[in-house]
């Protein structure tokens, strides 16, 4: 299913799905998010529940990326070919990680492998010519999580082909050595990163953990959100019902 990057100015926002039902992506689609975000790093997706909620994304008609498990070309060509919008690849350390992957996500001027059976493909509905120029329309976001992505951030945002960047404060805390995404350090580089995707034109998105903090980075020009999971969401809608438990009870 298409999905469009929102323009300056614009944001979306939009969730991650680590429950391998595709009733859950049906339920997303109805909701009004702009995408969800399959979590095939972290979540248990293997290719048969990524295929069937992919096909309930696009019943949904809900955008639906795949954070994939690496940013290998089997991996990416994987959930490409399963029709999925774009790709958040992990890890994107380098200039030289972010040509690798996208060359992966190409067919033209890339090593993407073409076949004209999958979901992408129509089925073979598509003619190759079609078929190719809509595969290359994916968009790829690549992850900046380590000291090195913050070092190359601007490098890697100006790479063709590259979508948006995405910071991953968890992981970057770790690279620094921090055991607190929030810690000032970690926050000074999400803020250089920013900047330097900005400069290069390239959009950013980042993983937030409610509305307020999202609109804290909304100000400074971050338009693409991952706002919790649906696991966070249920979590909260259930403690938000449950009767008033006793310290004893809570123990």
């Amino acid at each position: 299913m298409s999905y469009t990057l929102p323009p300056p100015g614009d944001w979306h926002v939009g969730t991650f799905v680590k429950t391998t039902s595709p009733q859950v992506v049906e339920v997303l689609g109805g909701a009004g998010l702009d995408f969800a975000v399959l979590d095939a790093e972290h979540a248990p997706y293997d290719r048969a529940a990524l295929d069937l909620s992919l096909l309930a994304g696009r019943a949904a008609r809900l955008p639906l990326f795949v954070r994939v498990q690496d940013r290998s070309a089997a991996s990416l060509l994987s959930v490409l070919d399963l029709g999925a919008a774009g790709v958040l690849v992990p890890h994107v350390d380098s200039e030289q990680d972010a040509r690798e992957v996208i060359a992966h996500c190409r067919y033209v001027d890339g090593d993407r492998g073409y076949s004209s059976s999958p979901r992408a493909a129509g089925y073979g509905a598509l003619g190759m010519k079609q078929a190719i120029a809509h595969g290359d329309r994916s968009i790829v976001i690549c992850q900046i999580e380590s000291v090195a992505a913050v070092q190359d951030a601007a490098r890697i945002a100006a790479v063709p082909g590259v979508g948006a960047v995405f910071i991953g404060r968890a992981d970057l805390a770790l690279s620094m050595g921090i055991h607190d995404a929030q810690d000032a350090r970690v926050l000074e580089a999400t803020e250089g990163v920013i900047r330097a995707a900005q400069a290069a034109g390239t959009p950013v998105g980042m993983f937030v953990g409610s509305s307020a903090e999202r609109e804290k980075y909304r100000a400074l020009g971050v338009r693409w959100f991952i706002q919790g999971s649906d696991q966070s969401l249920l979590r909260q809608a259930a403690q938000a019902m449950a009767r008033p438990r006793t310290p004893e009870q809570a123990a």
